[in-house]
């Protein structure tokens, strides 16, 4: 059986789906309708940069989302191969969204709009500078989460993501985080300041959780086709109800990552495909299991090598 997943922030760069873009005409389509959607030139920016621009995630989001979309429906629609035959979709952070809606749970204009907003909320929830997030590597979960727990009373930081065996990011404000990698130091756990301007999956994105609230609330949501597992819980979905809550609480959530692989492999996926750009979630999953087979399509090579 297998999964389909799709990456979030960190995946992108200029010239992303290009190679599709000239070659098929639904991803041609499918840029000008995000032009037209979001009322500016995301295909130019894409294809072209600055890459200071793509990297604001105000554009992050929504580019790497067009670009996931429009693998999968070149993969569908060009080359017939049904990927909603997958057990399970899943997504990391953003790609959550271009999991439900290459499902078939919200459709592309409106995941498109939803993630502008998302962007810019997450943003401009902390004052650019004020917070931060840090790479942990080589550690398990329990001894980071001791640390933490042990420190609170000196810093206060959260676990943002939950990635591999031995590859956790942390969120916190600035200074605190200061703190965070002096105390990383002294028990010998090696890390790495990540180059981002806010601190995703935690309680400092509180402003862009009461945004997402009200913005969540006016989509329009339908029953997709394939199970969705969420980033909050590392579990299936239940209904729309549960999607909109759970959607609203990964916000501030952490990303269990590690876990939601595992428990699709409990559930006897042994092959996952990657749907956009870079290949950063197929890494993961190797890192979690030596066990499974894992595709990364990004380009017509790709998907002429796919078999499901």
């Amino acid at each position: 059986m297998f999964s389909v997943i799709f990456p979030g922030q960190g995946s992108q760069m200029i010239g992303m789906g290009e190679e599709l873009y000239d070659k098929f005409d639904i991803v041609k389509n499918l840029f000008k309708k995000a032009d037209e959607t979001l009322n500016f030139n995301i295909s130019k920016l894409i294809l072209e940069g600055p890459k200071e621009e793509l990297d604001l995630t105000i554009n992050t989001q929504p580019a790497i989302f067009l670009i996931s979309y429009s693998i999968f429906h070149v993969v569908k629609n060009e080359f017939n191969l049904d990927l909603n035959k997958a057990k399970y979709f899943a997504g990391h952070s953003l790609g959550e969204y271009s999991a439900l809606s290459c499902a078939g749970y919200l459709d592309f204009s409106e995941t498109l709009k939803i993630l502008r907003i998302r962007g810019e909320a997450m943003q401009n929830s902390v004052p650019k500078g004020q917070g931060g997030m840090v790479a942990v590597l080589g550690s398990k979960i329990e001894i980071i989460e001791k640390i933490l727990v042990d420190n609170k009373k000196i810093f206060n930081a959260q676990i943002a993501n939950d990635n591999s065996d031995g590859q956790m990011v942390l969120s916190g404000k600035t200074k605190e985080l200061q703190k965070l990698i002096e105390t990383l130091k002294v028990n010998s756990v090696k890390n790495i300041k990540l180059p981002v301007s806010a601190p995703f999956h935690c309680d400092l994105m509180s402003n862009a959780t009461k945004i997402m609230t009200d913005e969540l609330s006016k989509l329009n949501f339908k029953n997709g086709q394939n199970k969705l597992i969420s980033n909050v819980t590392a579990h299936e979905i239940k209904d729309l109800d549960e999607l909109k809550t759970l959607l609203i609480k990964q916000i501030e959530n952490r990303v269990r990552w590690r876990e939601t692989v595992i428990n699709m492999i409990k559930n006897n996926v042994n092959h996952f495909i990657e749907i956009g750009p870079g290949k950063v979630l197929s890494g993961l999953v190797k890192r979690i299991s030596r066990d499974v087979k894992i595709d990364t399509i990004n380009s017509v090579s790709d998907i002429e090598s796919l078999k499901v």
